[in-house]
């Protein structure tokens, strides 16, 4: 490979490498899991959750190939294998088991949110440490897309436990109001 002439050393870019493929290890196990349930669940919430998880493996697909394609920007090479994306992720598999849909949705959240605390050390990292900002960037975008799913799979829960009064004048809490 050529020499890379980006402002970053060598030392510099092999470790924001290092945190990029951790990062890509956790999304594709969430792709995984994510896909897996999307053919798995089954009850009364099954479109929505079916068409939900849809848009988000879909979306992380995206972002998976962003990520490796970032880590080649930087003369790094991605994991590509399942032993590597198992060795390096933070999140884990829950083989063998066939979890409620609300199950479902709350293992996503809590893998969402596993990755956007992981990723938010991340660009505090990339950026102090490495001091690649186009990288810290990068990175921040992804916590975004994490966090705005988790919120979706939230909603879903927090609408799940929504019981009705059958009062129509209800006050609904509001950040104002909060």
């Amino acid at each position: 490979m050529a020499t890379i002439n980006i402002g970053l050393s060598e030392e510099q870019r092999q470790g924001v490498v290092e945190l990029l493929n951790k990062a890509l290890a956790d999304a594709y196990l969430l792709l995984i899991k994510t896909k897996k349930y999307h053919w798995d669940v089954v009850g009364p919430q099954f479109r929505t959750l079916h068409e939900l998880w849809e848009e988000h493996y879909e979306a992380l697909t995206i972002s998976i190939d962003s990520i490796a394609e970032r880590t080649r920007a930087l003369g790094g090479y991605p994991i590509g294998t399942a032993e590597g994306f198992l060795k390096h992720a933070s999140i884990r598999e829950h083989a063998g088991d066939l979890p409620t849909a609300n199950d479902m949705v709350a293992r996503l959240v809590s893998d969402h949110e596993q990755i956007i605390r992981n990723l938010r050390k991340a660009v505090d990292q990339v950026s102090e440490q490495f001091h690649d900002e186009g990288t810290a960037d990068f990175l921040t975008g992804l916590m975004e897309q994490h966090e705005e799913m988790a919120w979706m799979l939230r909603s879903f829960l927090e609408g799940e436990a929504f019981e009705s009064t059958g009062d129509r004048n209800v006050e609904l809490k509001t950040p104002a109001k909060a």
